[in-house]
């Protein structure tokens, strides 16, 4: 992942006239924290977990990327999703750097007290590098709004003053900003409106497979469903579904559990692997990285592919999906969504003063509609993908920035 990031990075500086120096400063974090975080257990044993916090370059703004629970976390990953946040804040025109934090864990297998004294516990470990002026948390992975709401109540106690802009994605009580749980699902929502413009091809009646069904992939499902789009395919870490005359969307939204599960209850699904070879005019990946690859790319059927998920088409891949002439609208782009919204998140906790929801939506499908037709336009333009253009976008910012205050 952090060597696919790399490559592109580097090809997207070369294409915009920078020097080498440049490359080298932006192709890893400026920096890297490894901590151990001692839990009481339930059972009265103590499990240490590892966490990680990645701060890519900060000469544009303070550092501003989420937190994720994962089992696969580890310092390579947490790199390149830093390098992916800086790239969406660059795209975005945020004045902020990205970053990015993780704790090795699933919390599937933690109960509710756990959780909790791990995420104070993440707090404690990290919080001499973190803060609403330096480098701001927020919600990834298998996070939320209660999570944050521990991680700030904690930052808290431990500065001894209320800091709401300390995280975003907080519950409403306690600052958090209205459409910030849904941001990510609208933005994916509004690439696929653009996309589809693009391709002449119409949301209502089109056929859509969405691949996860976490926070992002059941709003999406529900936002395109709404908008008259035939949800045909979805899916889990337990299987999939796929209905060619389409899937009952309000039903499998209610059913299922919080961790976006819902395909154990039915017979005959198919694999996660089977699904992305289904027929559907989008695919949107929304679940992990690496699902696209050199070994299944010809077997796509889609005219247009939406990364909603971070990496989830190779590099290897993206080329043959280019020359069968799919559109795909990359992770950097169709992403930042969250993004955008926690910052709007900080600017409201800075002012004390927040914002309506349609005002919010509407300043989104701004930033997002802007961001989308320049990069696709630079695509065009310049005769390369989408890929290429967004990284382009995205570096030119801190790029820039860095040379500005004579760091290269």
């Amino acid at each position: 992942m952090l060597q696919s990031t790399q490559s592109v990075m580097k090809e997207a500086l070369w294409k915009l006239g920078y020097k080498d120096n440049v490359y080298e400063l932006l192709k890893e974090p400026s920096r890297l924290l490894e901590v151990r975080i001692p839990v009481s257990m339930d059972d009265r044993s103590v499990k240490v977990f590892t966490g990680y916090r990645a701060q890519h370059n900060d000469a544009a703004g303070p550092i501003k990327g989420g937190i994720r629970f994962h089992p696969d976390v580890d310092a390579e990953t947490i790199k390149a999703l830093s390098i992916w946040t800086a790239l969406k804040c660059g795209i975005a025109d945020l004045p902020f750097g990205g970053g990015k934090g993780g704790i090795a864990c699933d919390p599937r297998h933690l109960s509710l007290g756990e959780l909790e004294r791990l995420s104070r516990g993440y707090v404690r470990a990290v919080s001499q590098i973190v803060g609403p002026a330096k480098d701001i948390l927020g919600p990834d992975v298998f996070t939320n709004s209660q999570i944050m709401a521990w991680m700030v109540d904690e930052y808290n106690r431990l500065k001894r003053y209320d800091s709401p802009g300390f995280i975003s994605g907080k519950p409403l009580a306690l600052g958090g900003s209205e459409g910030r749980e849904r941001a990510s699902s609208l933005g994916v929502a509004i690439c696929v409106e653009e996309a589809a413009k693009k391709n002449r091809l119409r949301i209502k009646g089109s056929r859509v497979i969405i691949q996860g069904f976490g926070n992002a992939g059941s709003y999406l499902a529900k936002y395109l469903h709404d908008a008259g789009a035939i949800i045909v395919g979805i899916s889990d870490a337990y299987g999939a579904l796929y209905d060619p005359d389409g899937l009952p969307v309000e039903y499998l939204l209610n059913r299922r559990d919080s961790f976006g599960t819902v395909t154990s209850l039915f017979e005959g699904t198919i694999t996660n692997a089977e699904l992305l070879e289904q027929e559907c005019d989008i695919l949107v990946p929304a679940a992990v990285s690496g699902q696209i690859t050199k070994e299944n790319a010809h077997n796509i059927k889609a005219s247009i592919i939406v990364e909603a998920a971070g990496g989830p088409t190779t590099l290897e891949a993206e080329k043959t999906l280019d020359s069968m002439g799919i559109l795909v609208v990359p992770d950097v782009l169709a992403g930042s969504g969250g993004i955008i919204v926690s910052y709007f998140e900080w600017v409201q906790n800075k002012q004390g003063l927040y914002w309506p929801l349609e005002e919010i939506e509407e300043k989104l499908r701004l930033k997002m509609t802007e961001a989308f037709n320049t990069i696709f336009d630079s695509a065009q333009s310049r005769r390369i993908n989408m890929r290429l253009a967004a990284y382009m976008a995205g570096a030119q910012k801190m790029a820039e920035a860095s040379i500005k205050r004579g760091w290269v």
